[in-house]
């Protein structure tokens, strides 16, 4: 017998977690409910995942694959705020079907600061993902601030979302075009900021990178002369957990 997870128990559970969570409160929802409805044991759970935050996360790859899997080049020509609207209507789209479930876990979440927290690590790997598809750089030094403000942009965007039960979804694009559009006049003053502290933040790396070399010299000095401690020896590195395991 085998504690690998297969992909169809992997989907099962993930299946069932989101069907309990349109039903009761996210923290009603015991591993033994999951299993039930899932159809399988607790030790192939087990195997698939550490903890039912950590199936939210699994939903939330499973979202982005359906994004990514639909991204075309037919927008390429178009200015990146076109381009982002189209991703983040195709993923309010994937996540239709999980309205409710969405909702709910929603209003348990946002009273926990600590799944807060880890949820929005999950959140930042899923907007790297859906920035990449509309085009937007994501590596370069604002990388990071423009994925933490899609995040902001995209939770702001669900919240109007839960409640807008049109077929056309009129009010959730709205919300939509004016956050994307405010993102953007954000994003312009931090690039001008950027521009501006360059020179400042070339002086400090300079000034830094000198105090390192300082330190390194003093080091060898002191193994030179035997007074060096021994150094601890460097652990293996582990696989980095799932933010959202602790959940």
């Amino acid at each position: 017998m085998t504690d690998a997870a297969t992909k169809p128990d992997r989907d099962a559970i993930v299946e069932a977690l989101m069907a309990l969570a349109a039903e009761r409160p996210w923290d009603d929802i015991e591993l033994g409910d999951i299993v039930e409805k899932a159809g399988i044991t607790l030790a192939a759970f087990r195997a698939a995942f550490p903890s039912k935050g950590a199936v939210l996360a699994a939903f939330a790859r499973k979202i982005d694959m359906e994004v990514l899997d639909g991204t075309t080049e037919e927008l390429a020509d178009e200015p990146a705020r076109e381009r982002l609207f189209d991703v983040y209507m195709r993923r309010i789209d994937a996540l239709a079907p999980y309205k409710t479930a969405l909702k709910r876990i929603n209003f348990a979440v946002r009273r926990d600061p600590m799944t807060l927290a880890a949820l929005n690590r999950v959140a930042l790997n899923s907007q790297r993902f859906m920035l990449a598809a509309a085009g937007i750089p994501t590596e370069d030094s604002l990388g990071p601030v423009r994925i933490q403000g899609a995040v902001l942009v995209f939770a702001n965007v669900m919240e109007t979302w839960y409640d807008d039960d049109s077929p056309e979804l009129a009010r959730t694009m709205a919300r939509l075009d004016r956050e994307l559009k405010r993102g953007e006049r954000t994003m312009e003053r931090v690039g001008d900021a950027e521009r501006m502290l360059a020179p400042v933040r070339a002086l400090a790396d300079a000034l830094l990178d000198g105090g390192r070399r300082l330190r390194r010299d003093g080091l060898r000095g002191r193994r030179r002369r035997g007074t060096d401690d021994e150094a601890p020896p460097a652990g293996a590195a582990g696989e980095m957990e799932d933010p959202a395991a602790a959940i």
